[in-house]
């Protein structure tokens, strides 16, 4: 069975579309080589900050990595890095200017980062052997306080991000037991 001149034009433009519409970097991962000057460079704080927000995944990656690895020293040095990029973040986007409610951007990124970021140092430690899981608790309180300043700055009504479990609320009289049927005397 032959293809019709027509479908092989047809699917050749949307194989052209697709190729147009992709970035050639849109899979490509990031790397501390690419970033580093990149930062360097940038002007803007926002873009800067969102820069470093990526530039501190990867550290905190490679720091997971070396943690697991029991490598004490790259743990220690590469989870260093990470709080100072995500502080350095958190500067450029204060320094910008910009009020976090009106104008998001960088922001919104930062917050979502340091929220998955406190996650995934929490599994670490679950998953790290007893006698090293202390090591990770400031890293983990400075990100919780970090995540906190950011969350204020996005949602400065007051109410503050709470991490508290909450109890249930209490029961109503239909969810207790009968009332008036208490044990025969």
């Amino acid at each position: 069975m032959a293809l019709s001149p027509r479908i092989v034009a047809v699917s050749a433009c949307l194989v052209a579309l697709w190729g147009a519409a992709v970035p050639t970097n849109a899979f490509r991962n990031d790397t501390e080589q690419d970033l580093l000057p990149r930062i360097e460079r940038e002007q803007d704080p926002v873009k800067k900050a969102k820069l470093e927000v990526r530039l501190a995944h990867l550290k905190l990656t490679r720091g997971e990595e070396a943690c697991q690895k029991d490598d004490h020293d790259a743990c220690h040095q590469l989870l260093d890095a990470y709080l100072e990029a995500a502080r350095s973040s958190w500067k450029h986007l204060q320094s910008s200017g910009k009020n976090a409610v009106k104008s998001p951007s960088g922001f919104r990124e930062l917050d979502i980062a340091l929220r998955e970021d406190e996650h995934d140092l929490e599994d670490l430690k679950r998953r790290m052997p007893i006698e090293d899981r202390d090591v990770l608790d400031p890293v983990i309180q400075e990100t919780e306080k970090l995540h906190n300043e950011v969350f204020g700055a996005l949602f400065p009504s007051g109410a503050g991000r709470s991490k508290e479990k909450k109890s249930a609320p209490p029961t109503g009289p239909h969810f207790g037991p009968p009332q008036g049927r208490g044990k025969p005397e």
